[in-house]
């Protein structure tokens, strides 16, 4: 991950987006932050492809111009999720993304409220993986788990290997922090 996305918190100002990097560095976010941008779009299109689709939608007449469409869909995307100055990072070190609730006048009209603004976060698991990794979640073994869902302790296994490899994590802790993190089984 791009060090200057690390602790990054955005804000608008008068329009316009704002970044403050973890170093306290604050500065306007431009067309020439290409790389920048560019790791922003991919973890919108990967975690809210909802959102990157309907972005894409609204500024396809930009398209063309590669750098300044994916600058337009980012700047949206901060403006409708992370406009406020906090002192909660709006990106973490781990590419997460810390929600803010923006006080938009368009509140409840938008046809992008829910969609672009506080989007549903995808987390590419299956069905099947998602019920074995709520009994995992809750502190079940895998044995347990297979014990409840009537499968087999290989295909609980592989379900949880499935799982951890779709999101990029390595254990058990680090699945219960992401989780946790994206109110997953909220």
């Amino acid at each position: 991950m791009n060090s200057i996305l690390r602790d990054c918190e955005f804000f608008s100002h008068e329009e316009e987006v704002w970044l403050r990097t973890s170093e306290g560095e604050m500065r306007k976010l431009t067309e020439a932050d290409a790389d920048l941008v560019e790791e922003i779009a991919s973890l919108i299109e990967l975690f809210y492809p909802k959102a990157y689709a309907a972005l894409c939608g609204e500024y396809k007449s930009s398209a063309p111009n590669r750098r300044y469409f994916l600058f337009r869909i980012v700047c949206r995307f901060i403006r409708c999720n992370f406009a406020q100055l906090d002192s909660t990072p709006d990106i973490t070190r781990h590419g997460l993304f810390n929600f803010e609730h923006i006080n938009c006048p368009m509140r409840g009209e938008c046809r992008h409220d829910h969609v672009v603004c506080r989007p549903e976060f995808d987390h590419r698991l299956s069905p099947a993986e998602l019920r074995v990794m709520k009994l995992i979640f809750e502190g079940y073994t895998e044995e347990e788990a297979g014990e409840c869902l009537k499968l087999s302790p290989l295909t609980i296994h592989t379900h949880v290997r499935n799982a951890y490899v779709r999101l990029g994590i390595h254990s058990k802790a680090a699945f219960v922090r992401y989780a946790a993190e994206h109110n997953l089984f909220s």
